[in-house]
């Protein structure tokens, strides 16, 4: 039930730029541009966008609305809708555990990022022959148990800091900063990156839309990309909903966080292959394209350690804003079942985190042969966190949106403050059959 004393969003734009430092993150600095590589460009592109279009700003909006119908937080929120132990509430524990579990290992990637910085600053990533040579630095780096511990945990305390001083002077703050400096750094790299000698070749396969390219696969790898950059089923579009004014626009909020989101994502895009064209690189480097094409990259171009240095502070900046969004609907599930103070509930959840994240650091170095069902531990937290929990997440959010809630009464309550973007009877077969489907 509302809570009167609950926090609430300072403004608009505050809501926006966190809501949007949500969604763009990891997922799109890296993510998405490995993705593009590895399924041929423009087709992918094109599928990501319609995918986004008819399936993302749905799903989002259902989240966002229900949070601010229930100002709770996701758990506590959907026993108010039906009742404790009700089927339905396992939409809140599957968002719950899938943020936690992504923090798992995101916090670690984080720490590598802002090693990588550290190293482009000072130097470390200079003169080196080849790509050899960069993974192997990169391979020694994350090998390191101790210093990617250093990392991970200075990361974790930064998530805490900014978590600690609440909504509106720590997240809401720190994205109204990092929002605009993010899209101003992207756009900096994108001006850099388009003018090399021979970058055009880049742009051109990145916007050439080959229909031979798209698979079951690729149709299958952008949706879960959509999944994992929009943040559906995470929890974070719930929590954030719920401290937002009754009368607040969601439908016209949604689809602006959605299009930063998306744009941020074809930015990175624009950023890194025409750079790597130009260069003569392989954009289907997979999942060593952020930390060893694009460290090698930064080494062959004029000022390439200034520029690198401000891709990896981009790239950090990314991560931190949606760590912060991942963070917060665990935060308040720990502030509300376990009715503690938020400062004690950070404190608790950052150790949890870090405890049980502690085996994806070991495997990448003396843990790396311990599988668990063919995977390591990194690899499998990944996996049980975006390819089974938020799945089963949105199936549960699209069911119960459909067959609980009813369509006539989520388009009813997200309509609450819409502008003249809206929810129209034109979104109910999507709603009703094409998002619920299997």
């Amino acid at each position: 039930m509302s809570d009167p004393t609950r926090e609430q969003w300072g403004s608009r734009f505050g809501f926006i730029m966190a809501t949007a430092g949500f969604s763009i993150g990891l997922g799109n600095m890296w993510r998405f541009p490995y993705l593009v590589g590895m399924n041929g460009g423009g087709a992918f592109v094109l599928v990501y966008i319609i995918i986004c279009l008819l399936i993302g700003i749905p799903l989002f909006t259902m989240e966002i609305s229900l949070g601010r119908k229930t100002h709770s937080s996701p758990v506590v929120g959907m026993r108010s809708l039906t009742k404790k132990g009700s089927p339905w509430v396992s939409f809140g524990w599957f968002g719950v555990l899938a943020a936690f579990f992504i923090l798992t290992y995101y916090v670690q990637i984080m720490g590598w990022i802002l090693a990588y910085f550290v190293k482009m600053v000072s130097g470390q990533l200079s003169n080196l022959s080849g790509n050899a040579a960069y993974e192997a630095v990169f391979e020694t780096f994350r090998s390191n148990t101790l210093s990617v511990s250093v990392y991970t945990i200075l990361c974790l305390v930064i998530v805490g800091i900014i978590s600690a001083q609440g909504l509106e002077k720590g997240i809401e703050k720190a994205c109204k900063i990092m929002m605009p400096a993010l899209f101003a750094m992207l756009l900096l790299l994108v001006a850099r990156s388009v003018t090399l000698p021979g970058a055009m070749e880049g742009v051109k396969w990145y916007l050439a839309v080959d229909f031979s390219k798209i698979t079951g696969q690729s149709i299958l790898d952008a949706l879960g990309q959509s999944f994992f950059s929009i943040g559906i089923a995470s929890g974070g579009a719930f929590i954030y909903g719920s401290y937002l004014a009754k009368d607040s626009n969601i439908p016209g909020d949604g689809l602006l966080v959605v299009a930063f989101d998306t744009t941020a994502a074809l930015l990175a895009g624009f950023m890194i292959f025409p750079a790597i064209f130009a260069l003569g690189m392989n954009p289907a480097s997979g999942e060593s394209l952020l930390f060893i094409t694009m460290s090698n990259l930064f080494d062959q171009i004029p000022f390439g350690g200034i520029f690198g240095s401000i891709f990896f502070l981009l790239v950090f900046f990314a991560a931190l804003s949606s760590a912060l969004g991942y963070f917060e609907p665990i935060l308040t599930t720990i502030v509300d079942l376990g009715k503690i103070s938020r400062k004690k509930a950070v404190v608790v959840g950052l150790s949890l985190i870090f405890i049980v994240g502690f085996p994806t650091i070991m495997a990448k170095g003396a843990w790396k042969d311990v599988l668990i069902f063919g995977r390591n531990f990194f690899d499998f937290a990944d996996f049980f966190s975006g390819n089974i929990m938020m799945p089963l997440g949105a199936i549960a959010l699209s069911l119960y949106t459909a067959y609980k809630w009813t369509f006539n009464a989520y388009q009813e309550e997200t309509n609450v403050g819409a502008g003249a973007f809206r929810v129209t009877n034109l979104w109910k077969p999507l709603v009703l059959y094409l998002i619920p489907m299997p």
